[in-house]
């Protein structure tokens, strides 16, 4: 299989997946695409790029200034604010805990150390609570070790590690942007199983990071820092079923024809020497199911859009809607089987009855 995922990828070697790229798996489990080309490491936003069609999504650097601006904030004074959220939210019963910055090691060391550290942290036995920043996580997709790097994981009393994700977006009146949150409890989630991995590997209960992860924002319009508690159960489950798949790739590969490439491999300027309209025709190779969800969070989004649109997709409609219309695939086919110049097939019988009631319905109000 490995040999095959190579040929897809092409002469490069594979991307390497960040906490963003592994949250957005579970986004979109169910498109073949995106399983085939995370698991064969390929680029997608350079894909997307030499298409003709980048992600429009990103950080502005402003966004990016404000959110470094807004964690320094959390985090200074050996995360002296970070402990005063705590204490409100989960009872740290400690006036002070320990700090270990595991960025000052070196970057090579990180992984390691991170690891000694939080195996000590688990063998230890005194009443003391300590924050690791910057540590370093590893986790398998698809036969490769992605490194991961929350922005604190705590190490609470009672013997539970918590991850602590800080965000720049605002909490206003206690509410914040329901896409924002779920976004960051994908990351989060990501976090927790990488810890759980690594506590299982050293032998330790996995159940000993908590599945409710800190999640830190400002506060209405201001700087001050509030906390709350996400529960990211549900995030975790569909993370393991789409990693699960990922490595049970082979079982989507067997569809696919042979020879079949997505190579970005470069010339002597770095150009990808293959046409974007051959990559096009590799990519409409694997099936995939875009849902407007995808604009925020997988690089080919556009690509796959401007795909459904050429087709007629109802996949453009949003998942709840393509759920409903059972199998009818394209839009032109629902308003024949509602305008009644389609005939209904065996299996949509009941889907056509719906769409004829709804038809009418619309009539009759125009009317």
């Amino acid at each position: 299989m490995n040999r095959l995922l190579d040929e897809l990828r092409g002469p490069v070697p594979p991307r390497a997946h960040d906490a963003r790229a592994i949250a957005a798996l579970a986004a979109n489990p169910g498109c073949a695409r995106r399983a085939v080309l995370d698991a064969a490491g390929v680029d997608k936003d350079g894909t997307a790029r030499h298409l003709g069609f980048p992600a429009p999504f990103g950080q502005s650097q402003f966004a990016i200034t404000r959110g470094n601006a807004f964690e320094a904030l959390v985090k200074e004074n050996g995360c002296a604010e970070l402990l005063r959220l705590l204490r409100e939210l989960l009872g740290l019963p400690v006036a002070q805990v320990g700090y270990q910055d595991v960025e000052n090691v070196g970057s090579h060391l990180r992984a390691s150390h991170t690891r000694a550290l939080i195996d000590r942290a688990v063998r230890d036995r005194d009443d003391s609570a300590v924050f690791y920043d910057h540590p370093l996580l590893g986790l398998e997709i698809a036969g490769h070790t992605s490194y991961l790097e929350p922005d604190v994981l705590a190490f609470q009393l009672g013997g539970r590690f918590h991850i602590v994700e800080i965000k720049s977006f605002a909490v206003i009146d206690g509410q914040a942007e329901p896409e924002k949150v779920a976004a960051a409890a994908r990351q989060s989630a990501v976090y927790v199983l990488a810890l759980r991995a690594l506590l299982e590997d050293l032998g330790h209960a996995p159940e000993r990071v908590s599945h409710d992860v800190v999640l830190v924002c400002p506060e209405n319009f201001a700087n001050r820092p509030v906390a709350t508690l996400v529960d990211v159960r549900r995030q975790l489950a569909v993370l393991r079923r789409q990693l699960a798949r990922m490595t049970r790739v082979d079982r989507l590969l067997e569809g696919l024809p042979p020879g079949l490439t997505f190579s970005l491999a470069p010339d002597a300027e770095g150009v990808p020497t293959r046409s974007a309209g051959e990559l096009a025709e590799a990519l409409s190779q694997v099936p995939a199911r875009y849902a407007p969800d995808c604009l925020s969070t997988c690089d080919l989004c556009m690509f796959c859009r401007d795909e459904a649109r050429s087709c007629g997709s109802t996949d453009l409609l949003g998942r709840q809607v393509r759920d409903r219309l059972g199998g009818v695939a394209g839009m032109s086919e629902a308003l024949g089987l509602a305008e009644g110049t389609v005939e209904p097939a065996e299996d949509q019988e009941e889907i056509a009855g719906v769409l004829r009631l709804a038809n009418r319905l619309r009539e009759e109000c125009l009317a």
